[in-house]
């Protein structure tokens, strides 16, 4: 009998993007609720405990609700979206190719919380390097980041693409976040084992998905003796046999003229890219992915695939 799933949120801009994935799927069932019932609560419950994996695409709260639904069904297991459980020490964190053994965690694990899209692009790059002993924990990080507008969801979808929206965005190009307080800081702390939180400065274009994440660096505060290929190397031999994290390599590096935020647009992998002058003082770590990808959907259906393979 294929596994049954539940994704609770599904009409929204994540739920809708998990199911596309999942669509020609036989291995699976889907379990559904008309658009219509979706806050019919007696219904979501009946469905969250009759699912093998829920899948919560909710805000914080109602995932918070959701989870209290399934606390005594032991056969239930979750995979949470939003920001709620992401440093929650009895959760999963679901990004698998963080650190080695990070795919097993998610395997065993009952419930999972799905990455945030620029902690997983930041994390992606700082993670290494900290585990390399190369980047030191109190440096001072700065990230910064532009995505696609449908990471704010529906609204901001209307308001990037409805120009008769009462609150329509007409800028090319803005930044948000602006009191360095944004919800994603908490777990590129936690999980990018830093002492300090970084200070992020995250970003929107007036293009629907993909991902530009920056991290960079003065190579003189790093360990002694760090150079771009040591960079490089701790990068490349922590991902050595993933297949959808990939680092790109120096030569490619090199003969690009720009790094485009929409390449990985409808993908779920993520490339890493090591930016500088051979002999200089500065590096710049760029991580390119799709912040529905690898930094939502695609990542809550890797983690889905991982805890049903166990």
């Amino acid at each position: 009998m294929a596994p049954k799933i539940f994704i609770d949120g599904e009409h929204g801009t994540t739920g809708l993007q998990i199911r596309t994935r999942m669509a020609d799927r036989r291995d699976v069932e889907l379990l559904s609720i008309p658009e219509a019932e979706r806050r019919n609560a007696a219904m979501r419950e009946d469905m969250l405990n009759s699912a093998d994996i829920a899948i919560l695409c909710l805000p914080d709260d109602a995932s918070k609700e959701a989870v209290k639904m399934v606390a005594g069904n032991n056969n239930v297991r979750v995979i949470d979206t939003s920001t709620a459980f992401r440093i929650h020490s009895d959760w999963a964190y679901g990004f698998a190719e963080m650190d080695s053994g990070q795919g097993n965690k998610i395997k065993a694990a009952r419930f999972v919380a799905n990455p945030g899209c620029y902690p997983t692009g930041a994390i992606g790059l700082i993670r290494p390097l900290r585990a390399a002993g190369i980047l030191p924990a109190a440096y001072p990080v700065t990230v910064n980041a532009v995505s696609g507008y449908t990471g704010g969801g529906k609204q901001m979808i209307a308001q990037m693409e409805n120009p008769d929206h009462a609150d329509a965005i007409t800028a090319p190009h803005f930044l948000y976040g602006l009191t360095l307080t944004h919800k994603h800081v908490p777990e590129m702390t936690t999980h990018g084992l830093l002492e300090h939180a970084p200070i992020f400065s995250p970003s929107v274009g007036r293009f629907p998905q993909g991902m530009i994440v920056q991290v960079p660096l003065h190579l003189g505060d790093l360990a002694e003796g760090a150079t771009l290929d040591s960079i490089h190397g701790a990068l490349v031999d922590h991902y050595a046999g993933q297949d959808i994290v990939q680092v790109v390599s120096f030569d490619e590096s090199r003969a690009l003229p720009r790094v485009n935020a929409v390449e990985l647009a409808g993908k779920d992998t993520m490339k890493l890219f090591v930016f500088g002058t051979p002999g200089g003082a500065q590096v710049n770590l760029v991580a390119l992915l799709d912040n529905l990808g690898k930094g939502a959907s695609g990542a809550a259906v890797q983690n889905m695939d991982l805890m049903l393979s166990a």
